[in-house]
């Protein structure tokens, strides 16, 4: 079965925010650091990490 990756991480996400109940600011500041981060200059230092 192939599941597209964007909907796996929909899913995991809505669960993690279900079960483990974080601060919707916490949520929101991880969501937009990862964005800002991957179109920054360490980009390609942290490719082969998220690998």
């Amino acid at each position: 079965m192939d599941v597209p990756l964007w909907l796996a991480l929909i899913v995991i996400g809505a669960l993690g925010v279900k079960l483990i109940r974080p601060p919707w600011w916490l949520v929101a500041v991880l969501l937009l650091g990862g964005y800002l981060l991957a179109d920054s200059f360490l980009a390609p230092a942290i490719d082969p990490l998220a690998k």
